[in-house]
Order: C-alpha cells, then structure tokens, then sequence
C-alpha cells in the first residue's frame, strides 16, 4: 500500500512539473538535432510562395531589428507591394517612436454576420539584430501572407483581420511600443469585439529526428513527442475549449499533427508573443509555434536561415490554419 502511495504521489508531482515546464520559454534550452530542408526548385504551389517569402525576407533584406530602421522600413515595403498585387489595400496603422514611424500592416476581410466580432491572425516582421531571421520570423510572415491569398475570397461570417507586426522582439517585447500592444489598446479604447486573436511565432523547423525535440525538465518526454514534427498550440489556462478547437481544425485541414498546453499566464513563455498583448486587454488569444528554441539550435541567431526550414510542412501548416480561421470565423 505505501508502494502504491508514493507511486501516485510521484505522478502527481510529474504531471505539475510538465504543465508548468511547456517548451515555449524564450531561452537557448535546445537540442542540436538537423531540420529537414526543402529547397526552393522542388517546391510547387503554396510551397514555392512560402519559400520566396522567406527567401526575400532573410536573404535579400536579413536582419531587420529595431537599430536596422532601413531594413524594417524594406520589409514594410514587401509586404504592402505584395499584398497590394494580392488585390488588397491593407491599412497602415502608424506610430511615432524616437523620432521614428513604425507601422502595423492590416488586411480586413469584412465578416456578413450581424455580431460585429472580429477573429485576429498576427505575426511580427521583425528580428533581433544579426540574424536572418528565417524561422523567427520569416516563416511566419511567410504563412501569414498566404493565408491572405487563400482567403481573399471568402465571405465569412466574422470579420476577419490579418495583421504584420512591428517591435515585438527585444528591446520592446512586452513593451507599450511593441506594435500588437499599440493594436490592442487601440482595439479595446474603440471597444472593438474581438473574438479571438491567433498568433504565430516561428512555424517552419520540423524534423523527424527521435529526441530532436527538447524540454526544460526530464520525464517531459513521457507525456510529450520527442520527434520534433508538430506544431504546437499554446494558451492560457482558461483557453481549454480554444485550443482544442484549433487543434482539431488544423488537424483536420491538413493533418499536420498538433500538440497543445494550457497553462497559467505566469508560466514562464507561455506569454511570450504578440498574444500577450491581447490578453493584457482581456481577449481572448492563443500562439501556434514549432516550439522555437526547444528544437531549434539556431533560435536568435546567425545560423537561422532559410536552409534549415521545411517547406513542405510549413504548406501543411498554411492548409491547417486556413481551416482553423474559417472555422473560427463561423
């Protein structure tokens, strides 16, 4: 019987340690396992657009940080031209900072239902200084603008609201000049009904190499995949019903195999994208990621480049958040 005490008392004390250790912290805990690269000239489709997006932002302009206000204004100028060709005509909304504009890049998709609510999918276009930034977060800016592409159609019953962000990486993450917190005060000082906002934050570094994927505590591996080939959904620990329902829409738009935490705001990375700054002002958010550092050695620095990334799964991506927001914006 004390046998079988201590048993349970061990697995209790497993299950709080993995909750409260999810892999999203932005910190260098990594494992050195190679991604699988998929180069341009084998790509059709989506997955030759994702590549020259990716390919135009961490080749041709590189890094494009706060202290590289050419390169940041570069950027700015590809996704606008880019969009503008998409036959959209994105809104700028503009900011003052030392002397300087920055700007979010909004595309709106006027929802037909009578509720007034919006569904939001962000992702930031800038980096840290010295790096390509290919995965973080090309990759995502990458999906973002093919998500545009896809939805340039639809007639969805929320309006829906695509948004490239500015100053999210340090020196102003969790600032009030990072460019999703300007968004959100804005959104809130308008009263603006959000039904939730989705942020992705590096999508693109898969591998199907056993133990690629690394965590902050041991026994993790126990509950969670060590093959690195996931995406993941992250939200806070009143987000239950949220995740599960992103899970089973990207799931069911492409397969791509997802695994999802819940968890308090104060875990530490859990917050640590733009959809912080929409919890902040009470909305409801969640972040999909490849988990970053956790399994890519190049997270933050030169080696992040477009070679590393898998294109083919990042079109599995595009497939399954497409679904998601059209199932969000019913």
């Amino acid at each position: 019987m004390l046998g079988k005490i201590i048993f349970c008392v061990f697995l209790l004390f497993l299950v709080i340690g993995i909750i409260l250790a999810w892999p999203v912290v932005k910190v260098r805990w990594f494992s050195p396992a190679g991604a699988l690269s998929t180069g341009g000239p084998d790509l059709e489709g989506a997955g030759a657009m994702l590549y020259e997006h990716v390919r135009h932002l961490s080749v041709r302009i590189g890094s494009r940080s706060f202290y590289e206000y050419g390169k940041l204004e570069e950027t700015k100028a590809y996704i606008r031209s880019t969009l503008e060709e998409m036959g959209y005509r994105p809104e700028m909304q503009d900011y003052e900072y030392e002397g300087r504009l920055f700007s979010n890049i909004i595309v709106t998709i006027g929802g037909s239902g009578t509720s007034g609510e919006t569904v939001i999918v962000g992702a930031h276009y800038d980096t840290v200084p010295g790096t390509p930034g290919a995965d973080d977060n090309a990759s995502a800016v990458a999906v973002l603008l093919e998500m545009c592409r896809s939805l340039r159609r639809e007639a969805p019953s929320r309006t829906l609201k695509l948004i490239f962000f500015t100053l999210e990486e340090p020196p102003h993450y969790n600032t009030r000049v990072m460019g999703s917190a300007v968004y959100a005060r804005a959104a809130k000082a308008r009263d603006e009904k959000i039904h939730v906002m989705l942020s992705l934050e590096m999508v693109g570094y898969f591998s199907d190499t056993e133990g690629g994927q690394s965590f902050p505590l041991p026994l993790m591996n126990l509950v969670f995949p060590t093959k690195p080939d996931f995406l993941a959904v992250v939200g806070d620990s009143e987000s239950k019903e949220l995740v599960k329902k992103i899970k089973d829409s990207v799931e069911k738009g492409d397969g791509v195999p997802v695994e999802t935490l819940c968890a308090s705001r104060w875990v530490p990375g859990v917050a640590l994208s733009d959809h912080n700054s929409f919890w902040k002002e009470g909305y409801r958010a969640a972040m999909i990621t490849d988990t970053a550092f956790y399994r890519n050695p190049h997270y933050h620095g030169p080696g992040d480049t477009i070679d590393t990334l898998n294109f083919q799964r990042m079109t599995g991506v595009l497939k399954g958040l497409v679904q998601a927001v059209r199932d969000l914006a019913e």
